[in-house]
């Protein structure tokens, strides 16, 4: 189940004002890709993957955390009954369902480590969990990136960046476009995105 679209920008808004930050814009650029993705692959709701771009971070209305925030997020989304965003909070960060794949500090309690670990060993990841996946490696604060600029710029805040997780993003790439049948930057309109995106705010 998801909240429509009306209302998940509510829960951004919402969640924006208890924890301003940059965050909240990049959210509406993965939002904005994720919906010109899906609908550019044609057999995908664009409507659908705009709500769950815009809520795949919704676990930072609660604070500063890093991996506390896919917990907070989870369990968010699932007491509001939104089990769909709830598995994007979830399977954003992660790739190949491996807590190995975080970048950031695990600032969770052992309980919450302990449901993120056995969530992800449960989750069937389909194409709107890497579509989300995707769209977080393309979304900047400002606007779309060049997504080798987005990772480089993840590795100089958190001091690393798994090249395994760096080709899975590739991949994840080739495999839109393939299904795009365009290039990615083509399709999100990235020079043009972020004038776009900042007029729907």
């Amino acid at each position: 189940m998801l909240p429509a679209r009306a209302e998940a920008e509510r829960l951004l808004e919402e969640a924006e004002r208890c924890n301003p930050g940059a965050w909240g814009n990049h959210s509406r650029v993965a939002a904005h890709c994720a919906e010109k993705i899906a609908q550019a692959c044609g057999d995908m709701d664009a409507d659908k993957a705009y709500i769950l771009g815009l809520l795949h971070d919704i676990g930072r209305k609660f604070g500063t955390r890093h991996l506390g925030h896919v917990a907070d997020g989870y369990s968010y989304m699932m007491s509001l009954g939104y089990d769909e965003a709830a598995k994007i909070c979830l399977t954003h960060s992660f790739l190949n369902r491996s807590l190995d794949d975080y970048i950031g500090k695990v600032d969770t309690t052992e309980e919450e480590l302990e449901m993120i670990r056995r969530g992800l060993a449960a989750v069937c990841m389909d194409d709107y969990d890497r579509l989300i996946q995707l769209c977080d490696s393309l979304a900047g604060a400002e606007g779309v990136m060049v997504m080798e600029e987005r990772m480089e710029d993840v590795r100089r805040r958190y001091g690393s960046y798994p090249q395994e997780k760096w080709d899975g993003n590739l991949a994840l790439k080739r495999y839109f476009e393939e299904k795009a049948g365009a290039d990615i930057y083509t399709v999100v309109g990235k020079d043009s995105a972020s004038q776009a995106v900042r007029n729907k705010w």
